[in-house]
C-alpha cells in the first residue's frame, strides 16, 4: 500500500512543463464526459493554461459546467491526475496565462492572436502525482485547502 505525501505546487509545475501535454475532460450537455488531447502550459501558480477554438465542444461545456478532470504523464508509470474548475479568464489573468502559454508553446503563439481562438484555464482542487514504476508506489496529492494556502 502506499503513503500519501503532500505534493506542492512547485512539483506540480515541474510535472506538467516536463510533460507539456494531457487529456481534459469536461461534461458534455448530457452531463456525458468528454476527452480531448492537447496541448497543457502551466503557470507558475499551477493554473493550467490551454487554446481552444472558441466553437469547441470544450468551451461550450466549460461555459455551462465548469468541472473539468485533467491527466497529464502516465506513459512512463508517472501520471497526475487532477480535478479543478476551468473559465476564460480576462484582463490581468488572461495576459498571465497567455504568457504561460506563450514560454510553453512559441510554435503555436501566433494562434493566440486569431480572434477565432480562446484561452482556458484550469484552476486545480484535486491533484495526485503517482509513481508507479516503484513499489510500494509513492503517491503526492494536494487538495483545494493546501493549494490555497
Amino acid at each position: 500500500m502506499s503513503k500519501v505525501e503532500s505534493l506542492g505546487v512547485a512539483d506540480l509545475v515541474a510535472f506538467v512543463r516536463e510533460h507539456g501535454d494531457g487529456v481534459l475532460t469536461t461534461a458534455g450537455p448530457d452531463g456525458a464526459p468528454q476527452a480531448a488531447y492537447l496541448s497543457l502550459a502551466v503557470t507558475d501558480d499551477g493554473e493550467l493554461v490551454l487554446d481552444a477554438r472558441a466553437t469547441s465542444r470544450k468551451v461550450a461545456n466549460v461555459r455551462r459546467d465548469p468541472r473539468v478532470a485533467v491527466v497529464v504523464g502516465g506513459r512512463d508509470g508517472v501520471t497526475l491526475q487532477g480535478e479543478g474548475r476551468a473559465d476564460l479568464p480576462t484582463g490581468p489573468d488572461l495576459d498571465r496565462c497567455r504568457a504561460a502559454y506563450r514560454a510553453a508553446f512559441e510554435q503555436f503563439a501566433a494562434s493566440l492572436e486569431d480572434p477565432g481562438i480562446v484561452v482556458l484555464r484550469v484552476r486545480i482542487d484535486w491533484a495526485r502525482l503517482g509513481d508507479y514504476r516503484v513499489a510500494p508506489p509513492t503517491v503526492r496529492e494536494r487538495t483545494a485547502e493546501a493549494l490555497d494556502g
